[in-house]
C-alpha cells in the first residue's frame, strides 16, 4: 500500500515541484492550499505525513498544526514544516506546536525526500512498537515533552480504573514528574515516581536526551504489589548477593541511594558500591537498565 503525503502550501509552484518529486518517489500525494482545507483533508484521508507551509494567509501553518495535534484523529500524523522563516524563534515554534522537523525555502528536493523517508520510517517503527506493547499486556504510555499522553496500552486504562484514579490529577502528576526529569536528566532520584499513596510505580523507559530530536518518552506503570520481592530477585538473579538483591529491591521501588541507606542502616557510599557490583554482574550501566533487567528476569521466572 502506498504511503500518502499531504502537501500544504499556498504557492502553486511549490505544490507542483513537491507533487512531481514525491509522486516519482512512489508516494500518493494529496494537496491543500490553506490550513482549513488541510485540516479537512487530513481528517478525511488520514495521510501518513504532512508537509506544512509555515506562512499562509488566514490560518498559518503553526495554527494549523495546533489544530491537527489537538484532534485525536490527526494527532499521530508527523508534520514537517516548510518555511522561509529561518530565525530561531520560528524554528522553535514549529517544534513547540508539534512538528517533528523543518526544511527551509527555497526547497532542496533531495533534502525534503530524505527527511520524509526518515520520519515515515520513525512513524512506522513507533506504530509497530505500539502494537507490540499492546500485545504484551504491559501498562505503558507515551508522553510528549509537555507531559501530555499520546497513546497508552489498553491495560493502562484498566489499571487506573482499578485504583479509581482521577485522570486530571494523574496527568498533572505526570507533567510535573516529566518536567523534573527534563530539568534533571541525569539525576537518578527522578527516574522513578509514585502515584496514589505509592500504589502505582512510575518507571521511565526512555532516556531523556533534552533536545528537539526526541518528541516523546515511554513510561511504564506498575502496581506496587507487583514489584519483585528480595527473594524473587535472588532467585531470578542468582549471581547477586542477598545484600545486593535487597538494594535492588528498594531501587525497583523507586528509592534513592540516600533512602536505601536509611532503610538498610548503611552509608550512601556503601549503597553506591553495592550498585556498582550489581551493574557489573548484570552487565548494565545505569539504574534504569538494572531495574528493567531485574523486572524482566523476575517476570520470566513467574511465567516459566
Amino acid at each position: 500500500m502506498l504511503e500518502s503525503i499531504l502537501i500544504v502550501d499556498d504557492i502553486p509552484e511549490n505544490l507542483s515541484l513537491l507533487h512531481e518529486s514525491l509522486d516519482q518517489a512512489g508516494y500518493q500525494v494529496l494537496v491543500a492550499t490553506n490550513g482549513f482545507s488541510a485540516i479537512e483533508i487530513a481528517h478525511r484521508s488520514q495521510p501518513d505525513m504532512i508537509l506544512l507551509d509555515g506562512s499562509m494567509p488566514e490560518m498559518d501553518g503553526f495554527e494549523s498544526c495546533i489544530q491537527l495535534k489537538a484532534s485525536p484523529v490527526t494527532a499521530h500524523i508527523p508534520v514537517i514544516f516548510m518555511t522561509g522563516l529561518t530565525e530561531t524563534e520560528y524554528i522553535v515554534k514549529g517544534f513547540q506546536v508539534g512538528g517533528v522537523d523543518y526544511v527551509t525555502k527555497p526547497l532542496n528536493i533531495d533534502e525534503v525526500q530524505a527527511r520524509v523517508k526518515t520520519h515515515l520510517l520513525q512513524a512506522r517503527l513507533m506504530h509497530q512498537q505500539k502494537q507490540m506493547l499492546d500485545a504484551t499486556g504491559s501498562a505503558i504510555l507515551s508522553l510528549n515533552l509537555k507531559g501530555e499522553i499520546i497513546w497508552q496500552t489498553p491495560i493502562v486504562k484498566e489499571l487506573l480504573q482499578r485504583y479509581q484514579v482521577n485522570i486530571e490529577q494523574f496527568q498533572s502528576v505526570l507533567r510535573q514528574w516529566l518536567q523534573d526529569l527534563i530539568q534533571h536528566p541525569n539525576h537518578s532520584s527522578f527516574m522513578y515516581g509514585q502515584y496514589g499513596q505509592e500504589q502505582i510505580q512510575l518507571n521511565l523507559l526512555t532516556k531523556i536526551d533534552n533536545n528537539y530530536s526526541q518528541r516523546n518518552v515511554l513510561i511504564q506503570l506498575k502496581e506496587q504489589s507487583q514489584m519483585p520481592s528480595i527473594e524473587d530477585i535472588m532467585q531470578a538473579c542468582s549471581n547477586l548477593t542477598p545484600r545486593e538483591a535487597e538494594v535492588m529491591h528498594w531501587v525497583t521501588m523507586g528509592k534513592t541511594n540516600r533512602d536505601i541507606a536509611e532503610i538498610l542502616s548503611l552509608s550512601p557510599r556503601t549503597v553506591n558500591k553495592h550498585l556498582e557490583h550489581v551493574f557489573e554482574k548484570l552487565y548494565v550501566e545505569t539504574r534504569t537498565a538494572a531495574v528493567l533487567h531485574v523486572m524482566s528476569a523476575c517476570q520470566n521466572l513467574t511465567t516459566a
